[in-house]
């Protein structure tokens, strides 16, 4: 009798975790069907539908779409995350953020706007607002 979707180290393809490790550079689009940790360097875009970890040194300079993300590294472009997006005190986002709930430890940063809830829409500034800030300047 043959065996089954055998693997060397006993994992089945729901347990895959793709790994770009530091000193990587890869330059491309990115599509995980399961979970993916970036410690290198992305010049892409990334989506997954598992759950994404931006290691401390990792960097993306693109757009990351995924069910969850812990980021500890850096991102400059949209990050759409539908459930949680956590960042780590050392994490850096150069972009705007759509989530559904969202984690900030001290020392966190990003620039850009920020949506949660599950909003896909993009935030826009109130006009009204957006008018007596350009009176006063």
């Amino acid at each position: 009798m043959a065996k089954q979707n055998t693997r060397t180290f006993g994992e089945t393809s729901d347990q895959a975790i793709n790994i770009l490790g530091e000193g990587t550079i890869i330059k491309g689009d990115i599509a995980a069907s399961s979970d993916i940790r970036i410690d290198g360097q992305l010049i892409g875009n990334l989506e997954a539908k598992g759950r994404v970890v931006i290691g401390p040194k990792g960097k993306i300079d693109g757009k990351v779409k995924c069910n969850n993300v812990e980021i500890a590294g850096f991102i400059k472009g949209k990050v759409t995350v539908d459930e949680l997006l956590n960042m780590k005190a050392s994490a850096k986002i150069e972009g705007d953020i759509i989530a559904g709930k969202l984690a900030v430890e001290p020392g966190a940063t990003f620039t850009g706007t920020c949506a949660m809830g599950g909003s896909s829409a993009p935030v826009k500034e109130d006009a009204k607002e957006k008018t007596l800030y350009n009176q006063k300047n």
